[in-house]
C-alpha cells in the first residue's frame, strides 16, 4: 500500500521542480502562480500574484476557466514545502498541461529565503 509519501515522491519523480535561486524567474515568465494550499494558509500570506486554487479543488478549477483551457499556459504552483504542489503539477500534466513547474520548498522556502509576500491587511477600527 502506498503512502502520502509515497505519491508525492512518484509525482516529483515526473515533474518539474523549480530551485529557489531560479524561481523569482519562473514566476516572471509564467502566465499563471498558483497556490495550491487551504485558504486559512492562503489567506495568511502568499506570493504576490499567485491566484489561489486549493489542491483538492484545482482540476474543477483549471477545468471550469476558459482563461485557464490553453494546454500551452505556463502554470508555476506552491505549497508549503513541495508535496501538494509535486501532486498537483502531476495532476495538470495528467489534464494535458504542457509547461508545469512547481516550486522546491514551497512557501516556507520561499520565507524562510526573506523573499517577498503578501499579507491580508488587518482593518482598522481607529
Amino acid at each position: 500500500m502506498k503512502t502520502a509519501h509515497d505519491l508525492v515522491a512518484t509525482a516529483k519523480s515526473r515533474v518539474q521542480e523549480i530551485a529557489l535561486a531560479d524561481a523569482e524567474q519562473a514566476i516572471r515568465n509564467a502566465d499563471v502562480l498558483v497556490d495550491v494550499r487551504e485558504a486559512d494558509e492562503y489567506a495568511a500570506g502568499h506570493l504576490t500574484g499567485a491566484a489561489h486554487m486549493s489542491r483538492g479543488m484545482l482540476e474543477f478549477k483549471f477545468s471550469a476557466n476558459p482563461a485557464l483551457e490553453s494546454r500551452d499556459l505556463k502554470v508555476v504552483l506552491y505549497c508549503k514545502t513541495s508535496g501538494r504542489a509535486a501532486l498537483a503539477a502531476a495532476a495538470l500534466q495528467d489534464m494535458g498541461y504542457l509547461n508545469v513547474q512547481s516550486l522546491a520548498g514551497g512557501y516556507d522556502a520561499w520565507t524562510a529565503a526573506g523573499k517577498p509576500i503578501t499579507k491580508p491587511e488587518t482593518p482598522s477600527f481607529e
